[in-house]
């Protein structure tokens, strides 16, 4: 067969794989069908499908086709980010910025901290950190990795659950958009390259010459022009940040970040972020499993997942009940907070796909954070519901 042939029968497993075990196992209550697809990347990948039918899978997975949806994976979650920069919204966590900064940083400083002791323990132990990785990177990334929350993928479970457009939804969002923001900020600080500092201080200081003339242009366009310009502007600014060390994936995020919602029709907004994930992501997922590695053995890998997955969610747990604490909460609201906001997903996986594209960490190691973030993930809908339904029968105060 030729490239071409092999590249469509890889996109027909790609897509029908996941369909199939989410409509015929009906894992929807807690397993979307993202979160199946992100399953079946690891599935297809070379530790399962490739231990099993090694022959095949090297006649399919060849590097022409590999570098072909590759390219198509990277576009994906260039426009996914830039979306996720989009969608955050500030305003409102500024009206409540007492609560929200005090949340959304036990929130986030609790877990990093159980996160950077995991990784303090797994540092000492050979196969886990990246080969240009310096210690303190490994360790903060992997105390960052547990603490990343999962903004897109949280807002579909909220409304899968009926409390997207509740206090308590609109709450969450806040607190999780502030950590979106630290997210981005510790990562570009993990990415420094001080052989390149002059490159990175070049491109931030071009990038916000460049945000000026850019907020004052899109305002100006036609509704119709300002999709094109943002598509462009996302190009240029992803290369920028990949040029000077930072990874364009930052770069994509902060081609986002300083556009604002109201430059775009909000319905075309939703159906683009739909399609993204219907007819682009799939690919990035299995570009995501290709890159899993079980060579430690399987118990080891399994094991460095459940240490990883104790620390994220003990420490969101932690973290909001003692901002429940400080900000006097009705009884049961930390919990719930807690779990949302431990939802990982997607941008987990993209966090930790910037680690391992800068060796900071190991294919085994990525797969360890791979295995958590689908765990957390499935976890969320079933614990929150029947917490909820505590809640609801709370007679009115």
């Amino acid at each position: 067969m030729n490239v071409t042939e092999l590249f469509l029968i890889a996109m027909v497993v790609i897509f029908a794989v996941p369909y199939i075990i989410w409509r015929g196992a009906r894992t929807d209550y807690f397993a979307p069908l993202v979160v199946v697809q992100i399953i079946a990347g690891v599935l297809l990948g070379p530790g399962v499908l490739g231990a099993a039918v090694p022959e095949y899978y090297s006649q399919l997975f060849t590097p022409p086709v590999v570098q072909a949806l590759n390219g198509i994976a990277w576009w994906a979650v260039m426009l996914f980010v830039m979306l996720a920069g989009i969608e955050l919204d500030l305003h409102d966590a500024m009206k409540h910025r007492r609560e929200s900064v005090v949340t959304a940083g036990f929130a986030l400083g609790m877990p990093l901290v159980f996160g950077a002791a995991a990784g303090l323990l797994l540092i000492r132990q050979q196969g886990w950190i990246g080969p240009k990785a310096q210690a303190w990177q490994f360790v903060v990334g992997v105390g960052m990795a547990c603490a990343v929350t999962a903004l897109p993928i949280l807002v579909l479970l909220m409304e899968k659950m009926g409390i997207l457009r509740s206090a308590l939804g609109q709450r969450v969002l806040r607190y999780a958009s502030l950590d979106d923001i630290a997210l981005w900020g510790v990562l570009a600080v993990i990415l420094m390259d001080w052989n390149r500092v002059e490159r990175q201080l070049l491109f931030l200081i071009i990038f916000a010459l460049l945000c000026v003339g850019f907020r004052a242009l899109m305002p100006r366009l036609p509704t119709s022009d300002r999709w094109y310009v943002a598509i462009i502007w996302l190009a240029l600014v992803s290369l920028g940040a990949d040029w000077c060390g930072l990874h364009f994936m930052v770069g994509a995020f902060l081609a986002g970040v300083v556009m604002e919602k109201s430059w775009f029709n909000l319905e075309q907004l939703d159906q683009l972020r739909t399609h993204v994930l219907l007819v682009m992501m799939p690919v990035f997922f299995l570009s995501t499993g290709l890159k899993t590695q079980w060579t430690m053995g399987g118990t080891t890998v399994l094991l460095a997942a459940a240490l990883l997955l104790v620390a994220s969610v003990s420490g969101k747990i932690a973290g909001t009940q003692v901002a429940a604490r400080v900000l006097g909460w009705p009884r049961g609201d930390a919990q719930i907070v807690g779990w949302l906001l431990q939802t990982k997903a997607l941008i987990e996986i993209i966090f930790v796909n910037i680690l391992l594209d800068k060796q900071i960490i190991t294919s085994e190691m990525f797969t360890a954070f791979l295995l958590m973030a689908i765990v957390s993930t499935m976890l969320t809908v079933p614990v929150v519901t029947p917490l909820l339904a505590t809640i609801r029968k709370r007679p009115a105060s």
